[in-house]
This record gives structure tokens, C-alpha cells and sequence, in this order.
């Protein structure tokens, strides 16, 4: 028997996906060979799902063709997933940026989604590993998968890509598109740290775990909020941030005091309070350990009347403009999504079926469209999801 939709994945874009098409009257299947569904929306969010966002706009998003994601974000939009969460009733915070997160954990989330796939007969197969797709003279696919045969009209791919493989996270639909001749454009890890070489890391070896309030910049993007230093580079949402516009080689630059002029104050207390050192004036905006991380080999315990203008200036910048070259990032085991992806100019943005192999779709991360950090990743797995279930 051939069912009228298959879909490959049941993560975020793919439960949208057959939610949005058993509405509309359609016999759905999921399939996913982990043992169960949804498992990257349980970790998001340090397990709160930041499960969309409420500044969602095209421009939050990287891809070749920036202008492809425009038109599911505007038929399904952010207020529209509020307003799915806001019916069965679970409460939900706004942290910062506005960024949602689940009240009650990000299982609420996923509850919610699975249980509305069983309210509309949506079948879902676990532990089932697909190790062929044909397409056959009829435009219908043939599935060989390891718990048997299947057949479908519709073929949705909605298998993420390979960030976190350590949730099952596999290049599967990126192979699947090069199968039927569709073009994969370069990948790289997304929202990633950074890693430090030999030098950076031995200049700040011991603050790991700080934490700091910065503007980061590369390229001509930036980012206004908290780096974290780690055992193997940096960290923290702004650097997750820049991550996805780096390439290897770039110079990241970053103000770690961003609303104040470091080396004006400096001079204003020099002035003020000639006697007070040029340490207890750092130490009202940085930890020591910090300062002598930046600062060394400088000397910071003479007072303030003791230092030159320019040498104010040359230790302010040392906060205020520290430029580094990231040896690399910690690669797709601690990236949060993948850049890169299925060319999206061999995909229809109204129904997210490929142009050239009829049936066929791609939805959510497999795409050549990556959100920035706070819940636009999501908000676009449920985009794409509702638009490609609407069409199937």
C-alpha cells in the first residue's frame, strides 16, 4: 500500500510538517531511526526549548539566497506557534531579545507536538533506519528501511543536519539530495565556540568560566551580549553569534567594557585621584584575574599619575579592542546547527518541493538556511514544516 506522506525525521520541522498535512486531510508517517522523538528539541534551550522568537525577520537568517525564507515566515509566523502554545495552554517566559522559552521544560514542547500528532492519526516509527530511497515510474518512492518496505506518494526529508552528532545527527538528507541531482551547498558548523591557539590559550589559561558583557565583531556583523571564556577558547551567546559569519582566518574583535570609554575614564581618574592605582580603578569593572590575563606583562599597581596618556590609551585598548584569531571552532559536536545545505534555488519557497524531482521536499535544517541564536532556528523548522504540510 503507498501512503500518501512519508516524512524522514521527527524532529521540530518534521512533526510541524505532519501536523500541518493530517489537518489538511492527509494519512502521514514519520519515520526516524533514533529510539526516540524530538530528542534535540529536549536539549535546546538548556532544556527550556527556546522555542521561537518574537523579533523573527528574514534578516535573522544566513543563507545564498537570503530571500527564500520570506515567504513561510510570513504565512506561518512566530504568533502563530504562540498561539498553538497559548491553546493547550502551557506557560511560557520571555528571558531577553525576545527569545520564548517553555515554563515547563522542553518536553511541555514536544509533548504538545506529539500529542497533536496522535489526535490527528499521525503514525510514528522509531528505531527504523532508511537504506534506500527509489523513485519509481509512477512519481511515487519506494522506501527499503530496516523495518521493511514502504511506499509513499509525498517524500519529505526533514533529517536536520550534522550538528550534535551525538543525538544520531547524520548528513543523511544532504546525501539523499545529491542522489537526485540537487545541488549541496558548503557546510561548516554554526553557532559554535571558538578555539584558541597556543598563544590565547596560555595568555588567558585560568579564566575559564568568566563570563563578560561584550560587543563582538567580524565581517561587518556584531553582537551585543555575554562571551565566556572555556578550557579551549570562547564561548557565550555572542560568540555563538559571530561564529556563523566567521570564516577561518578572520580576525574577531572584541570590546569587553562596551559602554564606556576605557581610556577617557582613565584620564578622568587620573585627574580626580592622582594616588589611586591604576588596579583598584580596573577592579570597578573587571575580576583581577581578568586584568592580569589582559594586562600582563604591563604593570597595573603603580598609581594613576605614574602612567602617560598614550600608555592609558594602549591598556584601554587591550580591553576595548582585542583582536584574535580563532585557531578554529570546537566543530559539530558542540555546534548548534549546521550552515549550509540543500541549494535553496532547487527548492519551490511555497511549497519546499524540489523543482526538478516531483514529490520530493526538504524542510528545516537540511536547507541552505541557518537562523541566528534564540529561537529563529525553530521558528523556522515550524515555518518551512506548516508551509511543506500545507502542500504535500
Amino acid at each position: 500500500m503507498s501512503l500518501p506522506v512519508i516524512i524522514i525525521g521527527a524532529g521540530a520541522a518534521g512533526l510541524m510538517c505532519a501536523i500541518s498535512a493530517a489537518q489538511n486531510g492527509k494519512q502521514v508517517k514519520v519515520l526516524d531511526h533514533a529510539n526516540k522523538a524530538g530528542k534535540k528539541i529536549l536539549i535546546s534551550g538548556g532544556g527550556r526549548c527556546n522555542f521561537t522568537n518574537m523579533y523573527t525577520e528574514p534578516s535573522n537568517f544566513l543563507s545564498n539566497n537570503p530571500h527564500f525564507c520570506k515567504s513561510a515566515l510570513k504565512r506561518y509566523t512566530q504568533w502563530d506557534f504562540i498561539a498553538q502554545v497559548d491553546k493547550v495552554g502551557l506557560p511560557w517566559s520571555e528571558k531577553k531579545l525576545g527569545q520564548l522559552f517553555s515554563d515547563n521544560k522542553s518536553e511541555a514542547i514536544l509533548n504538545m507536538l506529539l500529542d497533536q500528532c496522535q489526535e490527528l492519526g499521525v503514525q510514528i516509527q522509531l528505531d527504523c533506519e532508511i537504506t534506500n530511497v527509489a523513485k519509481n515510474d509512477d512519481e511515487s518512492f519506494t522506501l527499503q528501511s530496516t523495518t521493511g518496505e514502504l511506499n509513499c506518494e509525498s517524500l519529505v526529508i526533514a533529517t536536520g543536519a550534522m550538528s550534535f552528532p551525538t543525538m544520531g545527527a547524520t548528513d543523511f538528507g544532504h546525501q539523499l539530495a545529491k542522489q537526485f541531482n540537487l545541488n549541496v551547498t558548503d557546510t561548516s558548523p554554526g553557532l559554535v565556540p571558538f578555539t584558541f591557539d597556543g598563544f590565547e590559550k596560555n595568555r588567558f589559561d585560568g579564566l575559564s568560566g568568566v563570563s563578560m558583557d561584550s560587543d563582538i565583531e567580524c565581517n561587518g556583523q556584531s553582537f551585543r551580549e555575554n562571551i565566556l571564556f572555556t578550557h579551549k577558547g570562547l564561548s557565550g551567546p555572542a560568540v555563538l553569534q559571530i561564529s556563523s559569519y566567521w570564516q577561518p582566518g578572520n580576525t574577531v574583535t572584541v570590546n569587553c567594557l562596551p559602554d564606556i570609554d576605557l581610556a577617557q575614564h582613565l584620564k578622568d581618574q587620573q585627574q580626580k585621584s592622582p594616588n589611586k592605582t591604576l588596579i583598584k580603578v580596573l577592579k570597578n569593572h573587571f575580576p583581577e584575574r581578568t586584568i592580569k590575563a589582559f594586562c600582563d606583562p604591563l604593570d597595573t599597581s603603580l598609581p594613576l599619575q605614574n602612567y602617560k596618556h598614550t600608555e592609558l590609551e594602549q591598556l584601554a585598548s587591550l580591553f576595548q579592542q582585542w583582536h584574535f584569531i580563532p585557531s578554529g571552532t570546537e566543530g559539530y559536536k558542540k555546534a548548534e546547527v549546521t550552515l549550509g545545505g540543500v541549494n535553496t534555488d532547487e527548492i519551490s519557497s511555497k511549497t519546499f518541493e524540489a523543482k526538478n524531482v516531483k514529490g520530493l521536499y526538504f524542510i528545516g535544517e537540511v536547507l541552505d538556511v541557518t537562523g541566528q541564536l534564540g529561537g529563529f532556528n525553530f521558528q523556522w523548522a515550524w515555518a518551512s514544516g506548516f508551509c511543506c504540510g500545507q502542500a504535500v
